[in-house]
């Protein structure tokens, strides 16, 4: 190849002038006088003549003088904020639409000239280069383009009123800043700092204004609008450090603040939506710890209230169920069913029901009771319902040996009154308790059922003999043969019966003898029920009682003393019923829902010196009445009793545990057994408490002391 020829510097600078002459026309915006094809052959012509570096150099003294003009424009011009940002974006995108062109014209240039130079930048870059230094440097005008967009930006924040194009200048202009490498120091930095400090202050003011949900609204919607203006005109890589720090500003720095001032009424108004919200802004800051702690001491507080309020004990367990219900709901739709918080709410309920020892667990299976009575007049599907929400308390109860001494009781005045809803649905629940204690909890209970069965074959065979076809012609007799072993045990009764109630008695004994020899048989009277014809003035009925009730009204059977009256201390000395037995029976004769007699003088407390008579007029829409429905109440005695024996039983497992544990240990200290009872018993127990029943077998010469370490105890065997 031979080489170009030379030309003369007055050939170059002929050819530069024409393209300075095209530069300086795009910088005025005025017609290009000739074609941008030509201009291009210009300059590569001229590389041609290895002019490159001549060119580029004569480029950036054209476009720096251009920029040095812009500015001294700028910094002259009056206007400040919206105005100004605008007159700024306008010198900004004619310069950019400038470059396009001047770079479309020494394309040739940079191909092949700038892009193999070491450190040199194409005519784009090096625009933008000249513009950020000789123009963005000036203090004046990055000092109000900083200050024209914070305040453009404020004021669309809180004032929602701006130029309609304002959005597309700070686009724009952002962009700029982007493009020219200052975006991070010149704008973010301090647009950021100006949002903590606008933040920071709105925070403290609403915080102590608004109520929790209103305040809760406003975060959320700041959060929206903020995202909106990222997506809006600023950069992306804002977004993160701008919502964080308004969730820092607004959420984090006044969690606890938060919720100590309304956490508490949210849950109280079941406003799920709002602590749905509260629990989302938490978790984006990472502050659920402390909002499960929150959750967790109002559950213990609120049920620390309804667990030792005695004068709604009565109401407890709905009350707790209730309580629960919320709770769970609240769980599920609000905290997303976040299993720390599942825990919380079970280690809490674990927590203050077992803070009054037995009352929870007794009112459970009290509770338990009245649903399946046939007097709780709901469908079977309803009442398993809420025996599964029953045993959802019965999990967090620790004494369940109580709850099994009050349930075994209610269970056999259910079916010795022939008083349960269903058997079928007894049965299920039963099958729940094994489930849920193992077969040890439930087989007392099972043998309940297992003796009702047998009860009934045997009753099936006794009406069946001739003896009791030949004798109770008018009367049919039922006899529960109950295992002593699987029944609560109940205190021995001497009520006198009458002649033909023991002739009919002694009829199923001998009977019952003959079938099974060698057993003996104990007569039970207090859940004995009769149902007896009563012949009135006004009309017949027949009468639902008890067996006391039905003792005391056979004493008035007789003509010659209908018409007279009976002093307490002759029915006493007639029936031999206990006093507090005699009292109940009476009271609910002459004070019920139906008087069947009289009591003289007439008021509800029974005396000894209290006179008795049929009432004469007695009357009742009713063909049966019932009366005996105070053999399901329960008195202040009995469950003091129920309440004895089970501590009874705590003592004797407590014995039995510490000779197990001793007898295959041999010599064990005293903290060591301590523990090991602990984890081994099944209801809750003070280490006093256990040190009491060392001593007691220490006594009984079970374990004693050794001799040269008082705190080490050794087994005798």
């Amino acid at each position: 190849y031979s080489a170009p020829p030379k030309v003369s510097d007055e050939y170059i600078l002929t050819q530069w002038g024409r393209l300075k002459r095209a530069i300086n026309e795009i910088q005025q915006n005025q017609p290009l006088s000739e074609k941008l094809e030509e201009l291009y052959q210009v300059c590569q012509n001229l590389c041609h003549q290895k002019k490159a570096a001549f060119l580029y150099e004569k480029l950036e003294v054209e476009c720096r003088n251009h920029v040095v003009l812009e500015k001294e424009k700028l910094e002259r011009d009056a206007f400040f904020d919206e105005p100004f940002l605008i007159t700024l974006n306008d010198c900004w995108t004619r310069y950019c639409s400038q470059m396009h062109l001047i770079r479309s014209i020494f394309l040739y240039l940079d191909r092949t000239f700038a892009l193999h130079t070491s450190g040199m930048m194409t005519s784009w870059d090096m625009g933008l280069s000249i513009f950020n230094k000789f123009l963005m440097t000036s203090t004046e005008i990055r000092k109000k383009a900083l200050s024209g967009i914070l305040n453009a930006i404020e004021k669309e924040r809180f004032l929602s009123t701006w130029i309609n194009s304002m959005p597309q200048v700070l686009k724009s202009l952002l962009r700029m800043y982007s493009d020219l490498g200052i975006y991070l120091n010149g704008f973010e930095r301090p647009f950021l700092e100006a949002t903590t400090l606008i933040y920071r202050g709105a925070a403290s003011e609403r915080i102590a204004n608004m109520e929790i949900q209103d305040y809760l609204l406003y975060v959320e919607e700041r959060l929206l609008k903020e995202k909106e203006r990222c997506l809006l005109y600023l950069d992306e890589k804002t977004r993160r450090p701008l919502i964080e720090l308004v969730e820092h500003e607004l959420v984090k720095k006044h969690a606890k603040a938060l919720l100590e001032k309304g956490f508490e009424s949210l849950v109280n108004t079941n406003a799920r939506a709002d602590l749905s919200r509260l629990y989302i802004l938490l978790e984006r800051v990472g502050e659920l710890e402390l909002l499960r702690a929150f959750f967790g001491f109002y559950t213990k507080r609120v049920g620390l209230q309804i667990v030792t309020n005695q004068n709604k004990d009565c109401t407890m367990v709905q009350d707790l169920l209730n309580f629960k219900e919320k709770l769970d709901l609240i769980l599920d739709t609000s905290f997303q069913k976040n299993e720390g918080f599942s825990n919380t709410l079970k280690d809490s309920f674990e927590s203050f029901l077992n803070i009054r020892q037995h009352k929870p667990a007794e009112m459970i299976a009290k509770y338990i009771d009245s649903k399946l009575r046939s007097t709780s007049k709901i469908s079977e599907s309803e009442v398993d319902a809420f025996l599964d929400q029953s045993l959802v308390l019965f999990r967090f109860v620790q004494g369940k040996d109580v709850f099994e001494a009050f349930y075994k009781r209610d269970l056999a005045k259910r079916l010795l009154l022939n008083k349960s809803v269903s058997l079928n649905v007894e049965k299920s629940f039963i099958s729940k308790l094994k489930a849920e204690c193992g077969p040890g909890f439930t087989s007392k209970l099972e043998g309940m059922f297992k003796d009702m069965n047998i009860s009934r074959e045997l009753m099936d065979a006794f009406h069946q003999s001739k003896k009791y076809k030949d004798t109770c012609k008018d009367t049919e007799l039922h006899v529960s043969v109950l295992t002593q072993g699987f029944w609560p045990a109940y205190r021995p009764s001497d009520a006198r019966l009458p002649p033909q109630m023991m002739e009919y008695q002694d009829l199923f004994k001998d009977f019952y003898h003959k079938r099974y020899r060698g057993r003996h048989l104990i007569w039970q009277s207090s859940l004995g029920y009769c149902v007896l014809k009563g012949y009135f003035p006004k009309g017949n009925k027949e009468l639902v009682v008890s067996l006391y009730q039905a003792i005391i009204l056979f004493l008035f059977n007789d003509a010659q003393t209908h018409p007279l009256r009976l002093s307490y201390l002759d029915i006493f000395k007639a029936t031999n019923i206990e006093k507090p037995e005699l009292d109940r029976a009476l009271a609910s004769l002459t004070h019920g829902k139906t008087q069947i007699l009289l009591k003289y003088p007439n008021n509800p407390q029974i005396n000894s010196t209290d006179l008795f008579a049929v009432n004469e007029e007695f009357t009742a829409p009713l063909l049966r009445i019932k009366t005996n429905a105070v053999q399901l109440e329960e008195s202040v005695e009995d469950n003091a009793i129920t309440t004895e024996k089970v501590f009874q039983d705590r003592q004797y497992q407590v014995d039995a545990a510490i000779v197990r544990i001793m007898k295959f240990r041999k010599t064990l200290g005293h903290t060591e057994l301590i523990n090991e009872l602990l984890e081994q018993l099944k209801f809750p127990m003070k280490a006093t408490d256990l040190k009491k029943r060392i001593e007691s077998l220490i006594d009984r010469d079970y374990l004693e002391r050794d001799k040269s370490d008082g705190n080490m105890y050794n087994y005798l065997a």
